[in-house]
Order: structure tokens, then C-alpha cells, then sequence
């Protein structure tokens, strides 16, 4: 879901010149100066920039977008980038603010639900999966990382912990063994064992099934 004009109004509300995030400003914003007259009696004035509403077409899009830009930018577009597409991927974030980062999502999103020039539907499938089966990799590394900090953070286990599982483990075994069969102390302790190499050996199967 791309952001829309009004959450790009909440976003902005501490710049220092909200009306250039909301379009393609080329980095102008508002000037000050003074008027100075014949008597030198000079007053505070302000310049803004000259912005106009425009029709761009996106070749990525295959549309129409309009724009609120400088005459700056739409210099810019035209002469050194010849389209909207290359000026918002070759430009900083800060140069085409808000909206232009707004438009280079849409842009992007285009690209990536649609074979692009000379490829095929079959080469568009692969680099799909590529890209899908990339993100779960890294989730899988992240989410294993964090069970890791998790581990080496987290505190030992207590005296009461161990006696829960001590008992958890003489239930598990009577049910195994026959009741008049005296549980040892070897017995449970070997049952742990068993049972903690179990649970490593399901958690790297989890991990591994994700790469």
C-alpha cells in the first residue's frame, strides 16, 4: 500500500517548508530579503518558488502523473534525465522528497509485477522466486539471530526450573516403565538428555527448511 497525499501532510508536519515535500522542488524553497526602496527604508519580504502543476508521463507506469514541480525541476527532467523515471531513481531522497519517493514505490512496484524489456515470462518467474526465496533467507537469519541474543541474554535456569523438569521427566518415564519398577536417578537424568537433544535437533530442522 503506498502512502497517500494525506499521510504524506502527517508526515511533514515538522519541516521547515512542508510545501516542498509535496512535490518535486529541486531543493528551492521559500527566500528572504528586504525590500529597499529610493529612501532605503527597507521591509521584510519573502520570494517562493515558482511551482507548476504538470503532466509527466511515466514509462514505467505507462500513465500520466501529475506533479507539482519547479521550474528547476522540470529544467532538470527534461534536459539531463529526458524522463520522471531516471530523475526519481538517480536522485538522493532528499532531493525529490516526499512525493517523489511516493512515485519511485509505485514505480518500483510496477516494475516488480511485470517482465520487464526483453525478458520473458519464464525469466520473470525465476527472478520472482530469486526475490521471494532472498527475503525468507534473511528473515530466517534475523529471526535466528534474535533467538540467539535471546539465549546469551536471557538468565540460567533456576532451582525451581530444574525441579519441574526433573518431575516432568518422572512422569514421562512412568509412563514407559511398569509401576512397581522404581524410577533411578540415571533414568531421568539420561531422559533429559535425550529430550534437550531432541529439541536442538527440531530447531536447526526449522531453520534449515526456511533456507
Amino acid at each position: 500500500m503506498h502512502p497517500t497525499l494525506s499521510t504524506l501532510k502527517a508526515l511533514i508536519t515538522s519541516q521547515p517548508f512542508k510545501r516542498s515535500q509535496l512535490g518535486l522542488f529541486q531543493g528551492k524553497t521559500k527566500q528572504y530579503g528586504n525590500n529597499v526602496p529610493f529612501s532605503k527604508h527597507k521591509t521584510r519580504r519573502t520570494w517562493l518558488p515558482n511551482v507548476q502543476r504538470k503532466r509527466l508521463f511515466s514509462d514505467t507506469l505507462q500513465r500520466f502523473v501529475r506533479v507539482k514541480l519547479t521550474t528547476r525541476a522540470l529544467r532538470t527532467i527534461k534536459k539531463k534525465y529526458a524522463s520522471i523515471d531516471n530523475y526519481l531513481f538517480r536522485n538522493s531522497a532528499s532531493t525529490v522528497s516526499h512525493e517523489g519517493l511516493r512515485l519511485r514505490l509505485m514505480m518500483r512496484d510496477a516494475v516488480a509485477t511485470r517482465p520487464t524489456a526483453g525478458e520473458t515470462q519464464r525469466q520473470f518467474e525465476n527472478r520472482k522466486a530469486d526475490e521471494v526465496r532472498r527475503v525468507q533467507t534473511k528473515q530466517a537469519l534475523r529471526d535466528r539471530k534474535v533467538e540467539v541474543n535471546r539465549a546469551v541474554s536471557a538468565k540460567g535456569p533456576t532451582l525451581e526450573d530444574a525441579r519441574k523438569a526433573r518431575l516432568a521427566a518422572v512422569e514421562a518415564l512412568r509412563g514407559t516403565t511398569s509401576s512397581s519398577e522404581a524410577i533411578k536417578p540415571g533414568q531421568v537424568l539420561l531422559y533429559l538428555k535425550q529430550q534437550q537433544k531432541e529439541q536442538k535437533r527440531l530447531l536447526g530442522q526449522k531453520f534449515f527448511s526456511v533456507l
